[in-house]
């Protein structure tokens, strides 16, 4: 018995062991082909020499098994690739064994082997060596497989093209993973009760008539180069019959040897409707090539994303700055990891300290800077109106100016979906940052180029909702959504920077880009569908609540004012919008007025001003409707 549990704990055969059966195996085959030879009374004229010829034959095998190393893969995990390294070691053996006869022949009138010894030793050895193999993978099927394939995930690969059964091979031979590789799904008629790899192909009308045959199954697994149509479609019915969703990469863009490991489970943002966004890569290239870059906000989930994009159009120095000293630690780990020969300056500091930021564009001379850095939580800045003036108002007037004072060539900054028709603080602060970067563009002697860009939610992001949801999804609900009717638009954080540099490229300056953010999604769809993904059911596993509005929140985004109007660029993603704007004059006044405010933090004298830079702004779900009552006259007093 203890025996046993030894032999059911072996995880593979030693290389060496596996070299000298095979040589033991070259020995036995001669003899066979020796004893086979004389029985069947063929003339043997090699047997006065025997020890001498055998020594021979035995080395000339040797030095080829280790030239194919025939004896390198992992023998229960044997295929044809095995066997055609034998094939091509005893093939080797053979031309040398036929040159040697020549030779033999033509100085000592003597054959060293006789020619049927050497065709049926060929053969013989062939198959005795891949039978070993053979047998070898069979006995660690049956004696140690099994109990391993009780932990695997029974996995049904979509599809029954070249890339699925690239797929389906890739789990096959890579058994120490966590999948096994248990049928085929296919919507075609014409592979029903087919086999592919030794695995049945089950057509999906099949599986939709018959649930029972889905019990034999696990999980589905389906491909990155889907059309959205077959993708929604077999996630539905892996969804209906209780099944996980596995995705797989490209083939075409990752190395076979890490395929099976990059399988992973469906995201919810692979079901978003979003078409690839192209970017004119060589021109964001040249535009960063060897320039000094300041990224604001750099340890956030976008700032950090623009940061890892320009560490690749081999800037000559990129300074990462934040004020969040673990996220911006974390940061530079991964940056120095990922991209040890671009030159980087991680500083930790607070963009509404003017004397601070002057003293690095003193220093650095940036080309380009990326504003990203700012307050955007809507609950928190309708509790703590004055912080979002200091951040998000302060902090970009201190950048705007530092970039004009040091001529900078490019300066971009990261907007909002919420400036639009804001109806919070948060909205109407970045809207009042837009209209003060705005305002620097016509200023006399100005060279900066002032870029805005205006974009969405980003999936995955700080204050996204898919990683709130998913937290409450792993806790077991509830979930919680302000109204059943609230929708959003939603676009992946890699793509939202993509646009910003691409942006930063366009234009004269002055500029509001919008991003195309695709088809809004209804919050309440995007919840069920991800507490399906996680394998459980909506309102009965996993509970959804609805507690309301939260202050300053609407039930829809625009990404246009009531009084713009849009201009296609040459990027059918990006459009300009034309927005209102102000004197820098005016707005400097204000500014200064809104900033006194709040260091006395005084909110209704901070929020009051705010209505004045940002008219249309008309607070809801707060206590600062009230001043929305107002007459404009007493307002503006």
């Amino acid at each position: 018995m203890v025996n046993f549990l030894k032999i059911k704990e072996l995880r593979y055969i030693p290389r060496w062991l596996v070299f000298f059966i095979d040589i033991a195996i070259v020995s036995f085959s001669t003899l066979t082909t020796y004893l086979l030879l004389k029985n069947l009374h063929v003339k043997i004229n090699f047997i006065e020499y025997f020890d001498e010829d055998f020594l021979v034959l035995i080395v000339v095998n040797v030095l080829f098994m280790l030239s194919f190393k025939t004896y390198a893969g992992i023998i229960r995990h044997s295929t044809f690739f095995d066997f055609f390294r034998i094939l091509w070691s005893s093939g080797s053996v053979l031309i040398v064994l036929l040159g040697l006869n020549f030779i033999s022949e033509s100085a000592l009138e003597r054959s060293m082997y006789p020619y049927p010894a050497i065709f049926l030793l060929f053969f013989i050895s062939i198959f005795l060596m891949f039978f070993f193999r053979m047998i070898t993978k069979q006995f660690f099927s049956v004696f140690i497989g099994p109990e391993n394939n009780f932990s695997k995930v029974r996995i049904a690969v979509v599809g029954v093209e070249g890339e699925s059964v690239s797929l389906a091979n890739a789990i096959i031979h890579n058994p120490g993973h966590a999948y096994q590789l248990a049928g085929f799904f296919s919507a075609r008629s014409d592979s029903k009760k087919a086999m592919l790899l030794g695995r049945k192909i089950y057509n999906k009308k099949e599986l939709l008539k018959n649930n029972h045959l889905t019990d034999r199954f696990d999980a589905v697994l389906i491909r990155e180069m889907m059309t959205r149509s077959e993708m929604e479609g077999w996630t539905a019915f892996a969804l209906d019959k209780g099944l996980k969703i596995f995705k797989a990469p490209d083939i075409r863009k990752i190395k076979e040897s890490t395929l099976v490991g990059s399988i992973r489970p469906l995201q919810i943002e692979d079901l978003l409707d979003r078409a690839p966004i192209e970017i004119e890569s060589g021109e964001v290239k040249s535009c960063h090539f060897n320039k000094s870059i300041l990224v604001t906000g750099g340890a956030g989930s976008i700032g950090s994303e623009i940061v890892r994009q320009v560490a690749r159009l081999d800037s000559s120095l990129i300074v990462v700055v934040d004020q969040a000293e673990s996220p911006l630690h974390e940061l530079k780990v991964e940056l120095l990891e990922k991209f040890p020969d671009q030159n980087f300056k991680f500083v930790l500091a607070d963009i509404s300290n003017h004397y601070r930021l002057e003293k690095l564009f003193d220093e650095y001379r940036f080309s380009i800077v990326y504003h990203a850095a700012a307050y955007k939580h809507v609950p928190l800045i309708e509790d703590n109106p004055h912080e979002a003036i200091f951040v998000n108002i302060g902090g970009t007037k201190n950048l705007a100016l530092l970039s004009r004072q040091y001529n900078v060539d490019c300066f971009v900054m990261v907007s909002t979906d919420k400036a639009v028709n804001p109806t919070n603080v948060m909205g109407a602060s970045k809207r009042a940052a837009e209209l003060f970067v705005q305002s620097l563009q016509n200023c006399p002697d100005n060279t900066t180029k002032f870029i805005t860009t205006r974009f969405g939610n980003v999936l995955g992001s700080n204050g996204s909702v898919i990683p709130h949801f998913k937290r409450q999804i792993e806790k077991g609900g509830p979930v919680t959504i302000t109204h059943p009717d609230i929708i959003r638009y939603f676009m992946t954080i890699p793509e939202a920077c993509e646009l910003v540099l691409q942006a930063g490229t366009m234009g004269q300056g002055g500029e509001i880009y919008v991003f195309d953010m695709g088809k809004p999604i209804k919050i309440l769809d995007l919840a069920k569908r991800m507490i399906k993904l996680s394998g459980y059911t909506p309102d009965v596993d996993v509970k959804i609540d609805f507690i309301g509005l939260r202050p300053g929140e609407k039930l829809y985004e625009e990404l246009l004012t009531d009084n713009s109007t849009t201009i296609p660029t040459h990027h059918e993603k990006i459009l300009i919008s034309r927005d209102p704007v102000m004197e820098f004059e005016d707005i400097e006044i204000l500014c200064k007025q809104i900033m006194r405010a709040a260091i006395k933090k005084d909110s209704l004298q901070v929020v009051k001003i705010l209505k004045i830079i940002v008219p249309e702004f008309k607070s809801n779900n707060s206590e600062f409707e009230i001043l929305d009552k107002i007459p404009e006259h007493e307002v503006c007093q």
